[in-house]
């Protein structure tokens, strides 16, 4: 396995008539690598993966297999509300030749503890990749809680959590209990760094899109001892990462990518495009950290 420190959620590159761009897609990868990602998660939330079909997603999986060239791990987000569905996609991915997969926490129908449990286990048995959990309550309703997390960790293949709970004392309940080699993500990039002060691993990240290297910087000035260092770079990126999710994402960062020159076009309904606001307090963000000519 290793994924690495900083995996970027990617975002899907649109044309105008919002299918997906291809060759856009490859521009996207060179950009992220570029920049210090070390891993690519690909049809994930930020990916909008509702609205794609699942001849969307395979595709993407081998465009960015094939665009990363063994230069960052690529991940494929193969989960929904849907056991059966999560199943056949993620096998879809295994033979795509992706490094591993992410399961998100099943969204609107709600299951119980059990029913979480369940439902990973069950995908986790039919693929022989590296399996990454998502848990993001604010998205799917349902918080996966720490017990069933620790379940889930002692599942061969089970190697990973991206917590987006926004929980510390889960997160540290996780990271306390879980066996050697299972690693906590932040899902949120706003607490990359206090997760990692209790143990978590890294980040899989929207901002490092636009703010790659010194988010990759902060994470590296952490684990080599320098903290007050990577404290003052996650005070100067605190404006960023609020701006982007100032809206839902992924409408900030994919405006902010068209800003930077790194274009990716627009979103699919019922996302809409960014209101004026959004983009203006996101070249004020990126101005400050010179990532945009004033």
């Amino acid at each position: 396995m290793p994924f690495g420190r900083l995996l970027t959620a990617m975002v899907t590159p649109m044309r105008e008539d919002l299918s997906v761009d291809f060759p856009a897609v490859e521009r996207l990868v060179e950009h992220l690598v570029a920049t210090g990602s070390e891993g690519l998660v690909v049809t994930g939330t930020t990916g909008e993966s509702p609205t794609l079909t699942t001849r969307e997603k395979v595709e993407l999986y081998r465009a960015v297999k094939a665009a990363a060239g063994g230069r960052a791990s690529v991940i494929a987000g193969t989960g929904n509300y849907n056991t059966a569905e999560s199943v056949e996609l993620t096998r879809e991915a295994e033979r795509a030749g992706v490094d591993g997969c992410m399961l998100v926490v099943p969204y609107y129908n709600n299951p119980p503890q059990e029913g979480l449990y369940q439902h990973f286990k069950t995908v986790a048995v039919a693929t022989g990749l590296p399996v990454i959990l998502y848990n993001v309550p604010s998205r799917t309703v349902r918080n996966m809680e720490a017990g069933t997390t620790l379940r889930l960790a002692e599942l061969e293949n089970v190697v990973a959590i991206k917590e987006a709970s926004k929980n510390m004392d889960q997160v540290t309940e996780i990271v306390a209990h879980a066996p050697d080699g299972f690693l906590v993500y932040s899902g949120d990039d706003g607490i990359t760094l206090p997760m990692m002060a209790v143990g978590s691993h890294g980040i899989i990240s929207v901002a490092s899109h636009l703010a790659g290297r010194q988010i990759r910087e902060m994470i590296e000035r952490f684990v080599a001892g320098r903290h007050a260092e990577a404290a003052q770079l996650h005070c100067r990126l605190t404006p960023l990462f609020n701006a982007c999710f100032a809206t839902t994402n992924p409408i900030p960062v994919k405006a902010g990518l068209n800003l930077i020159g790194v274009p990716v076009g627009g979103v699919r309904l019922p996302l809409i495009p960014a209101a004026p606001a959004i983009v203006n307090g996101l070249r004020e963000a990126l101005q400050a950290l010179e990532l945009f000519p004033g």
